[in-house]
């Protein structure tokens, strides 16, 4: 006998914890029927290793009595952890028993034991589907699933696949969440920037990483700031730091330089761009007008990039190519 699912009208997502107790309802009533089905002393390792799979039913009893039982409880429903968890213990015991009569090779007496375990069995997953399950459903709310979903994944469950995460984790483009998340890091020592903390040595890092030379030129028209890459496009030294911009360029571009300047004070333009032949590489020059959020000039970016290999690429590439 196998029973029907009576919460089967109710549909429920995958991962949800009562869709996988459903699951493993099936794999139990399959196990059961092979196991009625065996002769112990003629398929003696068959039968010891459906019975052995059976066994991991105590993962079942295990979710539900410290994840489902704990959740009724707080809504006043005491009933299975009192009468349930005590059928699981007599179902404990007579995996016990028939184990040792299995490993003694006891058939006869196997053969007489078995059939009150597959029926105790049987008798609680019906219990489960017609009463357990469909009250759960009605009492507990989604943030209890939820939270319960949590608790089992330390305990684990009888199905060889993982269930699926619940609720499902669908994929959301990074520029389309929005969700405001608690956060899992320290921000002390931190510096809050327009989205995220970062502490002035990952900053350091960040910029020491990227592929570019920049330098930043304020609205003094003064060297504030420049990168330290590991392999900068044109050499820089701490000392042009405060230094005038005119002074840090070769004289014959000079004068494209301060009309740059000049343009983005005015506000008449906000980037320009060079690309050149240096030491037989091509090197693209950009330079960009920083505003505040006022419009007000802030001074300037001066961004230089190599880009020889990145002008040869072609097609494309979208596998890993380490190995």
């Amino acid at each position: 006998m196998s029973i029907q699912d009576s919460t089967e009208k109710i549909i429920l997502p995958k991962g949800h914890p009562i869709e996988i107790y459903r699951e493993e309802t099936k794999m139990i009533n399959s196990l059961l029927e092979e196991l009625e089905a065996l002769d112990p002393s003629e398929e003696n390792q068959k039968y010891y290793n459906i019975f052995n799979q059976l066994h991991t039913i105590e993962k079942r009893f295990e979710r539900k009595e410290n994840q489902l039982f704990p959740f009724l409880e707080k809504r006043r429903w005491n009933g299975p952890s009192m009468g349930m968890w005590s059928f699981h213990d007599n179902l404990r015991d007579q995996f016990r028993l028939l184990r040792k009569k299995i490993e003694a090779r006891d058939y006869e007496q196997v053969l007489t034991d078995a059939p009150y375990l597959i029926n105790g069995i049987q008798r609680l997953l019906y219990t489960e589907e017609t009463v357990l399950f469909p009250n759960a459903l009605e009492l507990l709310s989604e943030k209890d699933w939820i939270e319960m979903r949590k608790g089992e994944e330390e305990i684990g469950w009888m199905l060889t696949v993982t269930p699926p995460n619940y609720p499902e984790q669908e994929y959301i483009h990074p520029a389309n969440d929005h969700t405001k998340r608690e956060l899992s890091f320290s921000t002390e020592n931190t510096a809050h920037y327009d989205e995220g903390y970062m502490t002035v040595e990952q900053v350091n890092l960040l910029l020491k990483t990227m592929p570019l030379d920049i330098t930043y030129v304020d609205e003094n028209d003064k060297v504030i700031f420049y990168n330290r890459g590991e392999e900068r496009v044109f050499p820089r030294s701490a000392g042009i730091i405060g230094r005038e911009v005119k002074f840090c360029h070769p004289p014959k571009s000079v004068g494209t330089v301060l009309r740059i300047l000049e343009e983005f004070r005015k506000g008449t333009q906000n980037e320009s761009s060079f690309w050149i032949n240096f030491k037989g590489r091509l090197i693209y020059i950009r330079y960009f007008a920083v505003r505040d959020a006022q419009k007000n000039y802030k001074g300037v970016i001066e961004m230089s990039q190599d880009i020889t290999d990145i002008k040869n690429i072609e097609g494309e590439k979208r596998l890993l190519d380490w190995d």
